[in-house]
């Protein structure tokens, strides 16, 4: 398996323990799947024993790596997506979150912290999904986070390099029709993918102050083995055509939540009076 990032021996230990953990051993693959990448931002910012709120965890893989390096973590998650729901998929996922020392939080029964001393929210490819605005989700979440601590998003890179090549080609950039058309019940696909622009406006939005911001790879799986190195090579010089988003921000002391723009606000960003114009 390539290995495109380099790791010291207590992250190499850390991807051991879950890996050996992990009940779903086709899901796991953190050389290729990001979770390096996440543990090692989080590392730059926080400490161990910091408290961190991963939402739409999942299978809680990425909330274990930190959970092996010492974090603090409560993983969220409704579980409510097809592979979820089949068997005893749900158990096998809360019994691995217990054996790594997460609490689990299933969000179709139970309800989020209310607290206001979590370290760090992440939502990790959880925003493409959302079909409605995220900003109330996000204010939600930020509520539980303490002054200056941090929203961590990593979303799709809705620009990356196989995507403007499709475009070129006169083909989509979205998800292949079939999987749209054939999915069974609500679309848990992708809704709006993000760029650069779209991260920043969304921090500026939430009254955050953006502390990191870069391309990264995150789904490597996804590219095929004989072009891998090749991949690597160009996005390397060009940072933007990798396939994920990368962003933290900081909560500045005395944040206040901004739930809606006033009429004046309204019109300078979107020309409108009112928002019902969009209708005409």
């Amino acid at each position: 398996m390539h290995r495109y990032i380099k790791v010291d021996a207590e992250m190499e230990q850390a991807l051991t323990e879950v890996t050996n953990a992990f009940p779903f051993p086709d899901y796991f693959y953190p050389w290729l799947c990001g979770h390096i990448t996440i543990a090692q931002t989080v590392q730059r910012f926080l400490r161990p024993g910091a408290r961190i709120l991963d939402f739409g965890a999942g299978p809680a893989d990425k909330t274990a790596v930190l959970a092996a390096l010492g974090y603090k973590c409560t993983a969220a998650d409704d579980l409510q997506d097809d592979w979820h729901k089949r068997g005893d998929t749900r158990r096998r996922i809360l019994d691995f979150s217990e054996k790594m020392g997460i609490e689990y939080i299933q969000l179709d029964g139970g309800a989020l912290p209310d607290t206001g001393d979590f370290d760090m929210v992440m939502l990790h490819d959880v925003l493409e999904h959302l079909h409605d605005s995220p900003r109330d989700l996000l204010i939600g979440l930020l509520e539980r986070v303490r002054d200056d601590g941090y929203l961590f998003v990593t979303v799709p890179n809705h620009v990356n390099l196989r995507k403007r090549l499709d475009v070129l080609r006169g083909r989509t950039s979205h998800p292949p029709y079939e999987l749209y058309y054939w999915y069974p019940g609500a679309w848990r696909g992708h809704v709006r993918e993000y760029t650069e622009g779209d991260c920043l406006a969304l921090a500026k939005a939430l009254g955050l102050q953006v502390r990191e911001l870069g391309g990264t790879h995150h789904i490597l799986s996804k590219v095929p083995p004989r072009l891998l190195r090749a991949y690597l090579a160009v996005s390397r010089f060009i940072p933007s055509t990798r396939d994920t988003w990368s962003m933290v921000a900081q909560k500045p002391p005395g944040w206040v939540a901004k739930p809606e723009l006033d009429g004046q606000e309204l019109r300078e960003l979107t020309g409108l009076k009112s928002w019902g114009e969009l209708a005409h």
